[in-house]
């Protein structure tokens, strides 16, 4: 293979919209590092000294382990804390249920997530990305979670999802006055990384409190994840897509929903483009004949 020359080679503007075209969002240090340079091995440390034999009933304390509070009784149970190290539980799970159901309003319901230290994205996010919108819209949208545009600007999908989006509603006669927009998971993953499962249940209950707040008379899921999370099937999007399932409220209200693809796949993939035009056809017959 030939080198390239120098003329040949791209500048800094090529290089970096390649970088954006691909995800590269952000850098993970400040100076380039070498791959492929040799590394010296580290020299193997040497095992700790046995404790006195006095001390062999009590094992050391981990350096990471966090130390007693003053007064903590020694058989007193542990105080559950959310830290930034924190994995969501069932306690968690069960304090945002309460709380979800204690809200009724969006605007509480925003206060309530707003003070909720339960989910361990909370602690990495910049925003609260709560949704954008009209929450008495016919049509509610939800996506999986927020990126690093939706991050700074704390609103759902205003990076080139979002543009896409837009276009998509356009298409149908719609944009972000006639709809509302959220995500099952309000807070952004670091380095867009998939949320766990336990993160997932741990703001299912925000969401759809959220659903059952703005009552919308139609609910598009936007990708997999949300589909999943929010009509209970383990089918993956290009089974679900095209196909109107029913979304039920925790009050029973049944509601129409439409999976289809999620605009950042299709930003992936354009040849599928067709297939969320179709899906959103769907939705356009749907509220005519809702009235």
């Amino acid at each position: 293979m030939t080198a390239a020359s120098p003329n040949n080679r791209p500048d800094i503007a090529d290089l970096l919209a390649f970088y954006a075209s691909v995800g590269v969002d952000e850098a993970l240090e400040d100076q380039p590092v070498n791959r492929f340079a040799e590394v010296a091995p580290k020299p193997l440390e040497r095992a700790p000294a046995a404790a006195p034999s006095g001390d062999t009933a009590a094992p050391q304390r981990s350096a990471n382990m966090s130390r007693p509070e003053a007064g903590d009784r020694p058989n007193a149970p542990p105080i559950a804390r959310a830290t930034s190290a924190t994995v969501p539980d069932e306690a968690q799970a069960a304090l945002a249920r309460q709380l979800a159901t204690t809200a009724t309003t969006l605007d509480e319901l925003r206060q309530y997530m707003a003070a909720f230290d339960g989910c361990n994205l909370k602690t990495t996010a910049k925003s609260l990305v709560f949704a954008d919108g009209n929450p008495e819209a016919a049509v509610m949208l939800v996506g999986e979670a927020p990126g690093r545009d939706e991050d700074i600007e704390g609103l759902p999908f205003v990076g080139r999802s979002g543009r896409l989006l837009d276009r998509m509603l356009a298409a149908i006669g719609l944009d972000r006055t006639s709809v509302y927009i959220a995500n099952v998971i309000p807070w952004r993953p670091p380095g867009n990384r998939t949320p766990t499962p336990h993160e997932t249940e741990i703001c299912r209950p925000f969401i759809e409190r959220q659903i059952e707040l703005v009552n919308p008379k139609v609910l598009i899921n936007l990708g997999g994840p949300s589909a999943k999370t929010l009509l209970n099937t383990s089918e993956g999007i290009l089974r679900l897509r095209g196909n109107w399932r029913v979304h039920t409220t925790a009050s029973g209200i049944a509601i129409p929903a439409m999976p289809t693809l999620h605009p950042a796949y299709l930003l992936r993939t354009p040849a599928h483009k067709r297939l969320a035009w179709r899906d959103f056809l769907e939705v356009k017959a749907k509220l005519r004949a809702l009235g």
